[in-house]
């Protein structure tokens, strides 16, 4: 033991990255390695998990940070048990996030955009910039002590990924899963792309709600917040038990001028429909709205495009011809007030659809895109299923719903479960093309009428390949499998797939969660992790999401800088449940650096007084010392419970309280008179105390590994990495 280094104040700052490196030297980050150096058995029990990919668009933020600390602890935690833990590291490509903010740099930079620079030269700019980006959040995620395999590290669009895709996308397509169809989409006019409905950020916004007629001998008044999108309206529709309008239903109205435009208008019953809402009439525009879209199909009705991909009226009324669609509404409500047509404006609040990447207001347009079915009846192909038979006709929403209905996947915490199925019964078709350069090219290629859809392009002269560009979250639902070989059939796929957990923010559950599940189960007949934790988003000590706009935003770097990785850790995991935001202030990551150094002088004391000393169990021989080793066994099998389920937050609290309240403040504190009486009980309490040191520092290794690791190597284990200890068994 060395007591030399304890002298001096701990200084995490210059600690830390010395013992990252002495970690990836090691090699025990990579099961492989560990299995081949003796210290995992290679027919031991595996658990894997995959980094949820950070975005090449930056620098990792306080979310990531909250990430990363839960994931080490579950991935230490499980190596410390002997298991052949793999934890796979990478980045994501994030196709619309990341071209629109290099276009944005080469706007102000270069005065440009990316037509004026070429496909070609423009993914260039894109490839620079993410490999910069993904450099710094490399970086960043070592600074967190994140041990993660790097020799497995994975990008979503490197070219193994690449074939990934395009492997499932011909697949989905053959059985008949992905078409191309003219349907309703997200469109973002800033952007000049679609969406899906889970990339919408809602703005609360105060607007009018305008009730009107079509014309004077109209029956029905209508209300809407968009008269400029009612000369696309071609029915209106009521409730069937409306008793106000049934002698209608059935009955279509011609409307000779509105605001310049002819108009053909139904009357049709559907109980979607709300009676209470406005007039309890819904003038309905199937171009210009997926709901009113999805009516349409259910009456057949006529779809009349009027607002095009710049967000401007395409219609033949010279009035509105080529006008902004917020222009095109004033001059509508001044026509409506001319013909004595407006009947009521009040003030209300909407909900209004805005691109979470670009800001654009959303215009649902019709457009030809690439879609998955989600509806679709197809053969199952895998027997590997609860509850579903090889052979069987199911739907990607049956699997995706019988995941969880089978309790194939548990989700903690558990309320998250029924927000899981109600998505999934409510889910639509999946919009999976972008009219964007950066991401997965669409593997599919035309020439006249014929389509091939294939891995490579096909041989012959006259083929162009699709423009469109695949949704990030379809290379990204591929990622527990294609981080793992597939579509070969790999040792690492047989060895770690599925997964035995995923621990991602409740935020993407429906973004990221069920596309996974839906890809694998579908692809490789496997739900791809056992379990499912769900973390909270970051809060300021005011309950305030930490955002820059709000000026709250703590950068995780400058923290470990002034704090240390571990404090920032523990300050992240105290007093955080699973499913529940954390909350982070400058006097939590304070109290946590003074655990660190209270840590520190525990063992400096300890490691003064037991020079010489075994450590060892067997030592201990006074009946008192034998009592407090057993009160800390019963804590330790307290906190390997807690970790067991999850409940990393108890587990760190428990360890902290007795480290400091229990170790240091009592036993410590009364080993001061202990070490004058009788050599017998002096040299039982040193071996106490020695043996209670190393086994706290095992069990929180997992939450504060950098410390613990330092301290391990000082009281003389320097060949012996703590993060391969067995974690103490009770």
């Amino acid at each position: 033991m060395s007591i030399e280094e304890l002298k001096k104040p701990y200084d995490p700052k210059s600690t830390e990255n010395s013992i990252y490196k002495i970690w990836e030297e090691s090699g025990f980050f990579n099961p492989d390695i560990c299995i081949e150096k003796g210290v995992v058995d290679k027919n031991a029990e595996h658990f894997s998990i995959v980094l949820p990919p950070p975005n090449v668009t930056g620098t990792l933020h306080m979310g990531s940070a909250f990430m990363l600390a839960i994931e080490d602890i579950m991935v230490r935690y499980n190596r410390m048990l002997g298991k052949k833990t793999l934890w796979i590291p990478g980045t994501d490509h994030a196709a619309i996030a990341t071209q629109s903010k290099v276009e944005k740099i080469i706007q102000k930079e270069e005065g440009k955009n990316r037509h004026d620079l070429g496909r070609e030269e423009f993914l260039n700019k894109i490839a620079e910039f993410a490999k910069t980006s993904h450099d710094t959040i490399v970086e960043q995620t070592k600074r967190m002590g994140s041990s993660l395999d790097w020799s497995r590290e994975a990008f979503t669009l490197d070219e193994k990924r690449n074939l990934a895709v395009k492997t499932a996308f011909k697949k989905m397509y053959y059985d008949g899963i992905i078409y191309r169809g003219y349907r309703v989409v997200n469109w973002d006019p800033k952007g000049q792309t679609t969406i899906s409905d889970d990339e919408i950020v809602y703005e609360e916004r105060k607007t009018n709600l305008y009730t009107f007629r079509y014309s004077k001998d109209f029956p029905i008044p209508i209300a809407t917040t968009r008269p400029e999108t009612k000369v696309g309206d071609t029915a209106v529709a009521v409730h069937p038990e409306d008793s106000r309008y049934k002698e209608y239903v059935g009955k279509t109205f011609d409307i000779e001028n509105f605001a310049g435009e002819k108009l053909s208008i139904k009357i049709i019953a559907d109980s979607s429909v709300d009676p209470e809402f406005g007039t309890g009439a819904l003038g309905v525009t199937p171009a210009h709205s997926i709901i009113d879209w999805e009516m349409s199909q259910r009456h057949n009705l006529e779809l009349k495009p009027v607002i095009n991909e710049y967000a401007k009226m395409s219609v033949g009324s010279p009035l509105l011809s080529n006008k902004k669609t917020l222009e095109a509404r004033e001059i509508i409500l001044e026509w409506l007030k001319k013909e004595n047509l407006l009947l009521k404006e009040e003030e209300t609040t909407q909900n209004v659809s805005t691109a979470e990447r670009t800001g654009g207001t959303i215009e649902p347009l019709p457009k030809l895109q690439w879609f998955v079915d989600v509806n679709k009846e197809f053969e199952y192909h895998f027997d590997t299923l609860p509850g579903i038979k090889k052979g069987q006709t199911v739907t990607l929403k049956k699997l995706m719903l019988n995941v969880v209905e089978n309790k194939g996947l548990e989700i903690i915490p558990e309320r998250f479960e029924r927000v899981y199925t109600n998505w999934i019964n409510n889910l639509r078709d999946w919009c999976i093309s972008r009219q964007i350069w950066y991401g997965h090219r669409i593997p599919v290629w035309y020439k006249g009428e014929e389509t091939y859809v294939g891995i490579e392009a096909p041989e012959g002269q006259g083929w162009t390949q699709d423009e469109d560009t695949l949704d990030t979250w379809f290379s990204s639902g591929l990622w527990t499998f294609s981080t793992l070989g597939w579509p070969d059939i790999t040792e690492d796929l047989k060895n770690y797939h599925p997964n035995t957990v995923l621990e991602t923010g409740y935020d993407i559950l429906f973004f990221w969660v069920a596309r996974m599940i839906l890809m694998s189960t579908y692809l490789v007949g496997q739900v791809p992790f056992s379990k499912v934790y769900l973390h909270g988003l970051v809060r300021d000590n005011q309950g305030r999401k930490i955002s820059k706009s709000l000026g709250n935003n703590i950068d995780p770097v400058e923290v470990i800088e002034k704090y240390g990785a571990d404090a920032i850790r523990m300050a992240m995991i105290v007093g955080t449940g699973p499913g529940n935001d954390s909350k982070i202030s400058e006097e939590k990551f304070k109290a946590y650096k003074h655990f660190a150094n209270k840590l520190w002088n525990i063992s400096r004391f300890v490691v003064e007084n037991t020079e010489g000393f075994s450590g060892k169990k067997e030592d201990i021989t006074e009946e008192t010392d034998k009592e407090i080793v057993r009160g800390f066994e019963n804590i330790a099998k307290d906190i390997t419970t807690d970790m067991n389920n999850f409940r990393f937050y108890l587990a760190a609290e428990k360890i902290y309280h007795y480290s400091w309240h229990t170790f240091a403040d009592i036993i410590i504190e009364e080993s001061k008179n202990i070490f004058k009486e009788t050599k017998e009980k002096a040299d039982s309490r040193k071996n106490m105390l020695l043996f209670l040191l190393k086994e706290q520092l095992k069990i929180l290794h997992p939450f504060m590994p950098f410390i613990t690791e330092k301290l391990w190597s000082i009281l003389g284990e320097k060949d012996h990495l703590l993060m391969v200890e067995s974690w103490p068994k009770y």
